[in-house]
């Protein structure tokens, strides 16, 4: 395994930190709490848009950047740890961007892939139900045959970025009970705004579908094979899931590094005290494992090496340890790290959102014991 980058990758690297420093510092602490308004994420993509960001899993002869994955997993460190809205957002149209490149029909490429790598457009994916979350083998909503098309009807919940969304990318269940997944324009859903503990300036919605037409072409894929194209992008998410954490758990270090070397107390830095010590070498280790862990997964993916099992160890372990690290940090800053005043209490909110999405610890445990054991403990369900 080869985690080096070359020049001109370091180079890429390089200037994208210098420009999230320098342009978007400013507006993530201006979004910290509150969820970025549609037409100043879409404004904020468009910025992201040369570096290569909208478009880290897609060919350059497609439209794409043409990075290799290590090296969107890379970037994507970064800017989760500048700026995890609009991180998050970005990843939200990287994966709709990449369901549609390996599903999508020519017509569905040429009408949303621009636009997706442009940022002109956000999408985002929808199959988490009310009853039904981690496996989407158990979906529940239904498209009915109408004519040259179908009916949509149901819900979708805790979907990222839903409210702000151009078009949805949803799995649904046809009327000879396969599942697939269909693209529904704006005019086709409502969404509600969802408040969460953390992670504020990214949305989170539920949307309704209530008798949606769409016509034929908006299907996507081979029929009857929605849940596993999800499961399929599950390994990716989860990658991205991964570094998600090791971005919001590197922030939470950098602000505890500062504020141990700055804080002085009995005539010396608290960085000097033994406790703080301990907790800084426990943190910094922690960190490394997860970006270890997230960067195996990736390079297998990016090698064709089947990565389920690493992209869950990786999911699991960095998201618990994101929270770790965050909570470390609050306690080196005493009541400080409770306060509003400081983003610190920020990133133990965002940590703790990390390890539900794509997947809760707990089942990411199951895969992995299943994965090894050969021993399923739900049959033989593949999540």
């Amino acid at each position: 395994m080869n985690f080096e980058f070359d020049e001109t990758e370091r180079a890429i690297l390089d200037n994208a930190n210098a420009f999230l420093e320098k342009e978007l510092r400013d507006d993530a602490g201006r979004y910290r709490d509150h969820m970025v308004p549609k037409e100043v994420m879409h404004a904020l993509l468009k910025r992201l848009s040369p570096f290569g960001f909208l478009g880290t899993l897609i060919p350059e002869a497609d439209g794409g950047s043409g990075l290799s994955f290590l090296m969107s997993i890379r970037l994507y460190e970064e800017l989760f740890r500048v700026f995890p809205a609009l991180a998050g957002t970005a990843f939200v149209n990287q994966m709709v961007g990449y369901g549609l490149y390996m599903d999508g029909t020519s017509e569905q490429k040429r009408r949303y892939l621009p636009g997706l790598l442009s940022g002109e457009l956000i999408g985002c994916q929808a199959a988490t139900e009310p009853e039904t979350g981690s496996n989407p083998k158990d979906i529940r909503m239904r498209a009915r045959r109408d004519g040259d098309g179908y009916r949509l009807n149901g819900r979708k919940i805790w979907i990222s970025s839903g409210s702000i969304a151009d078009f949805c990318m949803v799995l649904v269940r046809t009327d000879d009970k396969q599942t697939n997944r269909m693209i529904v324009d704006r005019a086709g859903f409502t969404a509600r705004e969802l408040e969460t503990l953390g992670q504020r300036g990214w949305s989170t919605a539920e949307l309704n579908f209530d008798d949606a037409w769409i016509p034929e072409s908006q299907r996507m894929g081979g029929q009857g094979a929605g849940a596993q194209q999800t499961l399929r992008d599950f390994t990716v998410a989860r990658c991205f899931a991964a570094i998600m954490g090791v971005g919001t758990a590197q922030a939470a270090l950098d602000a505890a590094i500062s504020y141990a070397r700055q804080r002085h107390q009995w005539g010396k830095p608290i960085g000097q005290h033994q406790l703080i010590q301990e907790m800084v070498a426990d943190m910094a280790t922690e960190l490394d494992c997860a970006r270890l862990l997230a960067y195996r997964a990736a390079w297998m993916v990016q090698q064709g090496i089947r990565a389920d099992t690493q992209a869950s160890m990786a999911k699991y372990y960095a998201s618990e340890a994101a929270l770790r690290i965050a909570s470390k940090a609050v306690q080196i800053h005493g009541a400080l790290g409770l306060s509003r005043d400081l983003p610190i209490e920020g990133y133990f909110r965002d940590a703790r959102m990390i390890s539900i999405p794509d997947g809760t610890s707990q089942l990411q445990q199951l895969i992995i014991a299943r994965n090894i054991l050969g021993l399923a403990a739900f049959g033989d369900a593949k999540r």
